[in-house]
């Protein structure tokens, strides 16, 4: 196998891809963001919610977390934008299965939202601002459409600080990798210990700053985020980018079958560090 640096210097990001989802929907994607729920992804909201708030959900991918956070303040209203059509179908199928009929999915972009100011209670984004070339417009942006006294909330991972077991090469040049792509997409793949800042510079004094884990740590659950990353790292979103950092066909090949490996290992764990921040606006 070629040697892909862990810690490839990044190019400048190129305009072209400043609204690019480094993740793409695939198929792999999707199945894997719909298994998260608003306990697992949004706990340090949930206490802040009542029935009756009108929440937005900023990049709601399959809706799952949406669809929980809609049941936490029923009867009010709760609108997802994404800025592609591409997982609407899957939320708004989601949607129909749990008899849910009054939570909306729409097209939209968070740097120009289509709501008036003070239009809603709590603006939430998760694991989105990573993802953007300008995170701090987004949380202006956010708070522009929050009411005076209502909150914006945000989560993002940080993938520096992701730590696993066992420590299989191809995973960490995985990382490195993935790491190498966002940046030159524009994105901070490390986004959660930059999220006081961003919150500081887009004009948001009061902030609570929390963390969270996902831990997979069973043989199930182990197996399923193994085989889930093998996917995705096999998929033509991860494999085009691939291509131009100068990852080979070989290369690949290897960090999809240490993914395997890793997840059918019985000592398997990986732990996925998030950071929190819950602003009043």
């Amino acid at each position: 196998m070629s040697c892909v640096p862990t810690n490839a210097t990044e190019p400048p990001a190129d305009p072209a891809t400043s609204s690019r989802y480094t993740h793409g929907h695939e198929k792999a994607v999707l199945a894997s963001h719909g298994a998260r729920t608003a306990r697992d992804s949004a706990g340090y909201l949930l206490p802040f919610l009542e029935p009756g708030t009108r929440l937005l959900d900023v990049g709601f991918g399959p809706g799952t977390i949406t669809l929980d956070l809609a049941e936490a303040v029923a009867p009010g209203e709760v609108i997802g934008v994404e800025n592609t059509s591409a997982p609407i179908d899957v939320a708004r199928a989601n949607a129909e299965a749990r008899g849910d009929a009054r939570t909306r999915f729409e097209l939209g972009d968070v740097m120009s939202l289509p709501f008036d100011d003070d239009s809603f209670d709590v603006v939430h984004a998760h694991q989105v601002l990573q993802h953007l070339t300008d995170p701090v417009g987004a949380l202006t942006e956010m708070a522009r459409v929050c009411r005076p006294g209502g909150y914006v909330a945000a989560r993002d991972a940080d993938y520096a600080a992701m730590s696993w077991y066992p420590d299989l090469p191809e995973i960490e040049q995985w990382r490195g990798l993935y790491r190498t792509i966002a940046k030159g997409n524009g994105a901070e793949p490390d986004a959660g210990r930059h999220l006081r800042s961003w919150a500081a510079s887009a004009g948001l004094t009061d902030v609570t700053i929390t963390s969270s884990n996902w831990c997979y740590a069973t043989p199930e659950a182990c197996q399923r985020w193994g085989e889930s990353q093998s996917q995705r790292v096999a998929g033509e979103a991860f494999t085009t980018q691939a291509a131009t950092h100068g990852a080979t066909e070989d290369d690949l090949t290897a960090m999809a079958r240490a993914w395997s490996a890793w997840g059918a290992h019985p000592d398997a764990m990986f732990l996925i560090p998030n950071v929190e921040i819950l602003a009043r606006v």
